[in-house]
């Protein structure tokens, strides 16, 4: 699962909900939904710029019907986050300094009383 994609414009920092691509030969410009993945010639562009959309002269632009929702994510993405789940629980594990289990607890400088409250202490400062 990739990152939220931006619109192409420059200075533009809002999320990408179509993608433009160009049929030179034919002098068409093809407007549709949001492409799966980032292609290198292709457009993500934003709501407002792809309905401000303008071609050269003598060029149609051809639209693709928008999808009126967002998609929901599919078994394909939930599938990955789980799989990036995994690797970075197993990441953790294989390096002992971050298991919970063999952690030392962090005790209060000498002199200092505390109330342990489950994994947390409340550190008062001396008088």
């Amino acid at each position: 699962m990739g990152a939220i994609r931006q619109c192409s414009r420059s200075a533009c920092r809002q999320s990408a909900v179509a993608t433009l691509t160009y049929v030179y030969a034919e002098s068409t410009a093809v407007l549709g939904p949001l492409a799966t993945y980032a292609e290198p010639h292709a457009y993500d562009l934003c709501a407002q710029h792809a309905e401000t959309l303008t071609v050269p002269r003598g060029w149609e632009v051809l639209r693709l019907a928008m999808p009126t929702t967002p998609p929901e994510p599919g078994p394909d993405d939930l599938l990955a986050l789980a799989n990036a789940v995994r690797e970075a629980a197993s990441a953790a594990s294989d390096d002992p300094s971050t298991t919970r289990s063999q952690r030392k607890p962090v005790e209060p400088p000498a002199g200092v009383e505390g109330t342990r409250r489950g994994h947390l202490r409340i550190l008062r400062e001396p008088s």
